[in-house]
């Protein structure tokens, strides 16, 4: 055995056993014959073969290495094992957004016929999937309340095949007990997925607590700073394998170039987090002192019901916050008009504080009925908080209010 070898090996048994921090600098790292301490980018379609029998070896799997990028590249492949060592699962696959994510987990382990029960407060986009494009492929779903088992019990059917959740949910953040939803659908077979976008495994790890598939909008925190569009599902090698397959045939891939980013976002996720925590709780705080602010919706907040088990399954409460403006949507909207330093965007998890207005945006394609539901008013705004320094926020917020 080589010495390079031989260091690299003992290498991947130190990290087998690092910390966060570590692995999000270190796991998967690659290194070229030019001996580069930053990951490369491999922008290539296609791979040439030694020859004709290494070409059909590696078409038929027998040998593990690159075919084509639509499915097998060395920076994709970089970050998918990284993520995968942060959520601590068994293998990731990355994808071309965090939506792709969600469709090739569902086409590739559900079929017609199958039901899904998800909660109600999901990004308004997961519920558009599922209710006007699977269900024309015989995908049934019901809709519950996060927060309450015994609705997800009771719409739980023969059929059923996978309960489905974001925590904390977009955009009123509330808490999903993971262990109770783990132990509901390993009683009924079920695959438990859960969307980790808000906290990241900086903060929260679902595999921990028996869900069976992780899924990311990698655009959001995992990226930090508003680059790339990506997503990523974490999980078990059996059910990835069956995603690969899809993704191989249907092509929603990521690119090397998006994963190359995605690696470099990856080494600050920690420090990020915790920073986008500990302003998101200074904001929360003060807006829930100002009279012209109805309700704040925070999981760090002793007001929000959801606290105590946030704080079981979270290492922080994340960096998005909601709040209801004394008012109506005209209101809602002087006040985001009038700050200058956030940005009016819908994209979250970025550096840069962002604001919408979740009735008519991100959650805009829903009913009025499913708004009404989801408890999305016309008055609720949703604040990303960045990381600027919290008095700009606050004064920020200030004029917001003088709007009012």
């Amino acid at each position: 055995m080589s010495d390079k070898l031989e260091k690299e090996q003992r290498l991947q048994a130190i990290l087998a056993e690092a910390q966060l921090d570590t692995l999000a600098i270190r796991a998967g790292q690659i290194r070229t014959a030019e001996g580069e301490n930053a990951e490369p980018i491999f922008p290539t379609s296609s791979y040439v073969f030694e020859n004709a029998a290494e070409a059909a070896a590696r078409f038929s799997g027998e040998d593990v290495g690159n075919v084509y990028s639509r499915y097998t590249n060395p920076t994709v492949r970089n970050f998918e094992q990284r993520i995968a060592a942060l959520e601590g699962g068994e293998a990731a696959v990355g994808t071309s957004s965090g939506m792709a994510a969600i469709l090739s987990t569902c086409m590739s382990l559900l079929k017609a016929g199958d039901h899904v029960v998800c909660s109600r407060n999901v990004f308004g986009t997961t519920t558009n999937l599922f209710l006007k494009y699977l269900c024309k492929f015989g995908l049934e779903v019901t809709f519950v309340d996060l927060v309450k088992l015994d609705d997800w019990k009771e719409a739980i059917q023969p059929n059923t095949k996978m309960l489905f959740c974001e925590t904390p949910s977009n955009p009123i953040c509330e808490v999903a007990d993971l262990t109770a939803l783990s132990a509901l659908a390993k009683a009924n077979n079920c695959l438990f997925v859960v969307d980790n976008c808000f906290c990241t495994p900086a903060l929260q790890k679902p595999l921990e607590f028996g869900a069976d598939l992780v899924i990311h909008s990698a655009t959001k925190y995992l990226d930090g700073q508003g680059r790339c569009v990506g997503g990523a599902v974490v999980g078990c090698k059996e059910h990835i394998d069956e995603i690969v397959g899809f993704l191989r045939t249907c092509g929603p891939t990521m690119s090397p170039f998006n994963a190359w980013v995605f690696l470099k976002g990856l080494e600050t996720l920690r420090l990020r987090m915790d920073a986008h925590c500990s302003n998101a709780l200074q904001l929360a705080l003060w807006l829930e002192q100002r009279e012209q602010i109805e309700q704040v919706f925070y999981a760090g907040l002793d007001s929000h019901p959801g606290k105590a088990l946030a704080t079981k399954q979270q290492r922080g409460y994340g960096g998005v916050l909601s709040f209801r403006v004394k008012g109506d949507r005209a209101a809602a909207w002087r006040f985001i008009d009038a700050t200058c330093i956030c940005s009016l965007t819908a994209n979250l998890g970025d550096v840069k504080t962002t604001i919408v207005h979740p009735a008519t945006t991100t959650h805009g394609r829903l009913t009025d009925e499913q708004r009404a539901e989801a408890n999305i008013t016309d008055n609720l705004i949703r604040v990303a908080v960045g990381l600027e320094d919290i008095e700009d926020l606050k004064a920020d917020m200030l004029r917001g209010i003088a709007a009012l």
